[in-house]
């Protein structure tokens, strides 16, 4: 039977979409398939393999260093392919068969290293994330298929499969632009932040609880501040990583534990205990004057 009423039946139909599931999408679940795989329900020997493939003990994304490999190696390879070209002998046909060579190893580590981090990217550079590391897939086995090419003595072909995997490589290189300058992937979020150069009062020091991360704020910027053990620690409340409120996070004996991440960082100093974060929290110099917690930038070392 037909329903007169035409607004019931479009009410209707809301209703059920509004009920229906959403479908997830399919970067979101091989996002989740790695994590499981990468954090190992918080194994010791897992987190110290994702801190070496972040570069945690580097300071830096580790994926950021490998990629130069890659795009300088191919590169070269295409230089040499037009030397090549115009020149005699195989002197110029051996560089550019090692070049690819080299460039398929860094390609691996680069590959690696991407996807750990890719991890724990949100969107939506989650998405451009994910078609990054496709377009990087298909340059690597177009310039694979140029070495067994070159190889069979199939030179031709293979320059033209060298030629569609730099090209490729080439907009692949440009999304990981975009993910890291407009996305701000890999850098270090609390960058800009001003902290006060002179000390000044944040919070009355009775009002601070034991062994209870506490977000204050100056002049808009959050600073976190932390009982422990008798002292008073303070350093910046916004993740480095990825700008995630270490307020809401956890102590761990003389650390602090990022809510979203996991990054775990030393109260002492702000040093990165464990990624993926790679950038260590900036700390200040706190003090008890008048009741009150006051808190500054260290001063210079001159």
């Amino acid at each position: 039977m037909t329903n007169p009423n035409p607004v019931t039946s479009i009410l209707g139909d809301r209703d059920v979409e509004q009920r229906t599931p959403p479908t997830t999408p399919i970067d979101e679940k091989l996002q989740k398939t790695i994590d499981k795989a990468l954090y190992a329900n918080g194994n010791a020997v897992a987190q110290k393999m994702r801190n070496f493939l972040n570069g945690t003990w580097l300071g830096e994304p580790l994926h950021v260093v490998l990629t130069d490999l890659p795009i300088g190696a191919w590169t070269v390879a295409m230089a040499f392919d037009a030397l090549d070209m115009i020149g005699n002998g195989d002197g110029f046909a051996r560089a550019v068969d090692a070049s690819i060579a080299v460039g398929l190893a860094g390609a691996a580590g680069a590959a690696v290293t991407g996807v750990t981090d890719w991890s724990d990217v949100d969107p939506p550079a989650r998405r451009t994330g994910l078609l990054h590391a496709l377009l990087n897939i298909g340059a690597t086995a177009l310039f694979t298929t140029s070495l067994v090419l070159r190889k069979r003595k199939a030179r031709a072909n293979g320059r033209i499969a060298s030629a569609l995997g730099y090209a490729l490589m080439s907009y692949s290189a440009h999304l990981g632009g975009s993910m890291v300058y407009e996305h701000r992937v890999g850098v270090d979020r609390t960058a800009g932040q001003v902290f006060p150069q002179e000390f000044v009062a944040v919070m009355p020091e009775r009002e601070l609880a034991d062994e209870t991360p506490t977000r204050v704020a100056h002049e808009g910027v959050p600073i976190l501040l932390v009982r422990h053990g008798g002292r008073i620690f303070a350093m910046a409340e916004a993740c480095s990583h990825f700008s995630s409120p270490l307020s809401e996070g956890k102590l761990d004996g003389d650390s602090i534990v990022c809510p979203n991440h996991a990054s775990r960082f030393s109260l002492e100093d702000g040093r990165v205990l464990n990624g993926p974060a790679v950038h260590p929290q900036p700390c200040l110099e706190v003090r008890v004057h008048d009741g009150q917690i006051e808190v500054r930038k260290p001063p210079t070392k001159g």
